[in-house]
Parts: C-alpha cells; structure tokens; sequence
C-alpha cells in the first residue's frame, strides 16, 4: 500500500513538472510576448522576465522590439531626365505595438521590405539625376514618409532611411566626367584671363610710374640683370633702350671743350716811325 501510495506521488510530481515545463516561458528583454487563448488575443502584453501560460490552451508568441537593419535590394528605373539607373537603399525601422505587428499583418519584415522597395522605385521616376546624386538627403525624408504611413497601421515605426548607392551606366560616367573636365578647363581660362587683366592694369600703372620717373625704367633694367644674372648658364646681353640714353643725356650737365685751344689776345698794333708816317688819306706827311 504504501508502495503504491509513493507512487502515486512521484507520477503526480512528474505531471506538475511537465505541465510548468510546458507552461513556464522566458521574454527576453528586447522581446515582448503576446498570448493567444483559444485564437483569441489576451489583454495586456508579457513583459521581460519568467511568465507562465496554460498549456494547450494559451500560444505565447514573441516579438522583437530592437531595431532592425533591413537593406533594400537593388531597384532599377528611369529618372524624370530619362537616365536609366540603379539604387540601393537601407530602412531603420522597429516595433511599436508588438500586438498590432502580429495580428494586422502577416509578416511585418516582408511587408516593410515590399513597400521599401515599390517606393524606391517611385522616387527614383520622381526624381532627377542630380536630386539622386547630390540632394539625397531630401531623398530620404521622402522615402522614409511613404514607407512610415502604411508602417504606422502594422505597428512599426520606420526610424530612417537612406539611399546607399547610384549606379550609373558607363556611357553616362563617361558623360559626366567630359563635362566635370570641359567646367574645370572653363574655369581655369576665367582665372588665367582675370589674372592676365590684374597684370596688364599694373603693368599699365608701372608704365605711367616710369614714364613721369624714367629713373624707375633704370632700376628696373638693373634688377632685371640681377634676377637674369643669377642663373650662371646663360649669357647675359643686355640692352639699352633709347629712352635710357636720353635720360643720361638730359641728366648731364654740358661742358667745355677742353680740346680746342684757349683764344690768344690781340698783338697791339705796331708803331710806325715818325718819318715813315704817312697820312690819312695815304699822302706823305710834311
């Protein structure tokens, strides 16, 4: 009898155990839990921690609430400027309502990575080459609002979204960088010929300097000989302009001619003897 009573107790301790093995459920901290009682929704929602569950009767189902990193796969299209191109994209989105993500949708991942890239695909038609390449930030802003307003019904808050990558076809990088090379050329003629102008303008004012100082036009020879004279392989010749020598002949004063012989002073006048005398008028004198 008592054999039978023991027993009795140990199947009865294993029954309670399996049935709390099979009731007994862990949530994790990033999860939360939603039971099912006969196909119906419980009120309120498992958090972390131990909870139990009627076996057979309640279906726990747990639900992630991190956020989740789902890359957009490749979306091919033509641009609103008929530039056919390939576009990428990555979605930052989590659960909100983890009751709303398990009833209004079947599975929220496949639904938001669908409605991911249909709306990659219309904001490429929408959109220019140039908004794509160089606007991606209001890109972005646009594709996350028409992924986030079907999300919001699923329980899912879209946290962000960003376009990774734009393929163009090699003929139109080709394009592009003719183009990127003829504006740079463009720009490097404007500055040569904005430089050209500030040199001629001084050049211009250095001329007058040197015309009302023709001294300066002499410095400047000088210090272009100096600037030529200190590479020692070459051969200096140098010329001297007229204006130079009209400048030292105006500059020096006139003097005597050292040359020519001093002016002898007139011999005086010899004196005729008085009986030789003759007059006037070339009649003897008396």
């Amino acid at each position: 009898m008592l054999q039978e009573l023991l027993t009795a107790v140990i199947a009865a301790g294993a029954g309670l155990a399996v049935v709390g093995a099979t009731a007994a459920r862990v949530v994790r901290q990033y999860e939360r839990g939603i039971v099912f009682r006969f196909g119906r929704v419980r009120e309120g929602v498992r958090k972390p921690g131990f909870t139990m569950i009627v076996p057979v009767v309640d279906r726990l189902y747990k639900v992630n609430m991190q956020i989740v990193t789902m890359p957009v796969p490749a979306q091919e299209g033509i641009t609103r400027d008929n530039v056919t191109v390939r576009v990428d994209a990555v979605v930052y989105f989590k659960v909100v309502d983890p009751a709303s993500a398990i009833i209004e949708v079947e599975d929220y991942r496949f639904a938001v990575s669908q409605m991911a890239q249909t709306s990659l695909r219309s904001i490429i038609g929408k959109s220019d080459l140039d908004d794509l390449l160089s606007n991606r930030e209001m890109l972005n802003q646009g594709l996350e609002l028409m992924i986030d307003s079907p999300a919001v019904g699923w329980g899912v808050q879209i946290d962000r979204v960003e376009i990774k990558d734009v393929s163009l076809p090699e003929t139109m990088k080709r394009s592009m960088a003719r183009q990127a090379e003829a504006d740079r050329e463009r720009r490097a003629r404007v500055i040569n010929a904005d430089a050209e102008l500030q040199a001629s303008k001084k050049l211009a004012e250095a001329a007058a300097v040197m015309q009302d100082q023709p001294a300066a036009l002499q410095l400047r020879l000088l210090q272009t000989v100096v600037a030529v004279a200190a590479e020692k392989n070459s051969t200096l010749v140098l010329p001297f302009p007229v204006e130079l020598l009209r400048f030292l002949e105006r500059a020096t004063p006139p003097e005597p001619d050292s040359t020519r012989p001093a002016a002898e002073p007139a011999a005086p006048a010899p004196e005729l003897p008085s009986d030789s005398a003759t007059a006037v008028d070339g009649s003897p004198k008396p």
